[in-house]
């Protein structure tokens, strides 16, 4: 069984599965997955993509316990392909979407949650800065203030406190979370194709314009950080669940 799996449902819609559960850590193999994912579907005719995983979790981050998920440039280069590539995009988030899982959950158009879903741009709990865009997803869709708590902090947002703040826009019962994904993404795909092509590329175009600045300075930050005692000690805390002591070093 491969990591990622497409498969063509009715009404022009495609399913992009990830299939590492039950967190579904990402790297750079799996997001090139995604990348060739989303490729295939749209050479087989979707014109809209459900981005969902198999398992307890969305996708808990980068598995820092068992080492680094990929060299910064090429992850970080790999981040930018999925926010460019042209089917618009629905998240079903099932569980944890946490630190770079959150990241991969914002690069769709639209979230659907389960109200047992959490999100954690848990960075700083491990001793680095943000990546994957967030420096610009997460402010426009939770606002500056919101964004800082988020980053500062690295608390749990449950699915409910979520779509208050605008990070989900649809809640759904877990058992129903696929479904209501593919549906939302159905009424997408039931519009007019090319208008619809032309709506998302303008709509999107301040982003892509800002995100490659964005990436490179994130890209840049984890590298400096990754080899500092805190960041160290955050991955050995979280390896071993304990809270971490940071000392600023």
């Amino acid at each position: 069984m491969t990591d990622v799996g497409t498969t063509v449902l009715d009404g022009h819609v495609g399913l992009l599965e990830i299939r590492r559960g039950p967190d579904n850590f990402f790297d750079v193999p799996l997001l090139a997955a995604l990348l060739d994912g989303c490729a295939r579907l749209t050479q087989e005719g979707c014109r809209a993509v459900v981005l969902a995983s198999e398992g307890k979790h969305f996708c808990a981050g980068a598995d820092y316990a068992q080492g680094d998920p990929g060299e910064g440039p090429e992850l970080f280069d790999l981040a930018y392909l999925l926010f460019e590539q042209p089917l618009p995009m629905v998240a079903a988030v099932q569980g944890a979407a946490v630190g770079g899982g959150l990241g991969l959950a914002l690069v769709a158009d639209i979230r659907v949650a389960a109200p047992q879903a959490r999100f954690s741009a848990a960075f700083a709990r491990l001793g680095i800065s943000h990546g994957f865009g967030l420096t610009l997803t997460l402010p426009a869709l939770v606002g500056q203030q919101a964004a800082f708590d988020l980053l500062y902090t690295g608390r749990r947002v449950p699915g409910e406190e979520a779509h208050r703040l605008g990070l989900v826009d649809h809640l759904a019962p877990v058992d129903a979370l696929r479904d209501r994904a593919i549906a939302v993404a159905g009424e997408i795909a039931s519009s007019a194709p090319l208008a619809v092509a032309s709506i998302r590329a303008t709509m999107r175009r301040p982003l892509l314009d800002g995100l490659r600045t964005a990436l490179a300075h994130e890209r840049a930050e984890q590298q400096r950080l990754k080899h500092t005692d805190d960041a160290r000690e955050g991955i050995a805390a979280m390896a071993e669940r304990r809270r971490p002591a940071f000392t600023g070093q």
